[in-house]
């Protein structure tokens, strides 16, 4: 498995409001917010995510189930088309698919994964002070919506992964999206958003799905 794999695996094991106010630099709102979105483990949540790569004429739509386990624990579920579970347990990735032998690789053979999984579980616990070590925080709001936008800190992860965005109202994730450095992006939609994947998905449609209309 390639590292560029690897990386998208990883982040896709988690979770722009285009006519939202421009991001602050108001640290403290952005540490609340981050704040704010902890959740007991485990947590789990529905997802769909659609992956608009370059190569491909039309995006890739996987959807299951994404749970938060507790520590540094994460698991990936794919239901459809294909039958897939990811975790991420006592420093391995471990990758099952039905039908095939499980594939398995260490963290410690990628220090930059292991700085991104740090994040995301940051993230998910709700601790702004441990997702500030690898990423900067900006963030947007309107109303109750609100866009968390985090850029890696790390050269080495930017130039695979060029910002992250989170988008949700008051105190709940609806969509997350990664946009990598070569041009390709992953937005997954979450919770009861996950139902409503449109059959033919396009960029600018999930990303208004994810920011709806002001």
């Amino acid at each position: 498995m390639t590292s560029g794999k690897k990386l998208a695996l990883l982040t896709s094991l988690l979770l722009p409001l285009t006519c939202l106010a421009t991001p602050t630099p108001d640290a403290d709102a952005a540490r609340a917010l981050v704040a704010s979105l902890n959740r007991p483990a485990p947590a789990r949540t529905a997802f769909a995510e659609a992956r608009f790569m370059r190569v491909l004429d039309k995006p890739l739509v996987v959807s299951g189930e994404l749970a938060w386990l507790g520590g540094d624990r994460l698991e990936r579920r794919v239901d459809t088309p294909m039958k897939e579970t990811s975790t991420i347990a006592d420093g391995e990735v471990t990758q099952e698919r039905e039908g095939k032998k499980p594939r398995s690789f260490s963290l410690k053979r990628a220090p930059q994964l292991k700085v991104l999984l740090d994040s995301f579980v940051a993230l998910l616990a709700g601790d702004p002070s441990r997702l500030g070590e690898s990423f900067e925080i900006a963030l947007g709001r309107d109303a109750d919506r609100w866009q968390l936008t985090l850029t890696p800190r790390d050269p080495r992860i930017a130039k695979q992964i060029a910002s992250i965005h989170v988008y949700g109202s008051g105190n709940v994730p609806r969509c997350m999206r990664m946009d990598e450095s070569d041009g390709d992006t992953s937005i997954d939609l979450l919770g009861e958003l996950a139902t409503k994947m449109p059959a033919e998905p396009t960029r600018e449609g999930l990303i208004a799905q994810c920011g709806g209309a002001m």
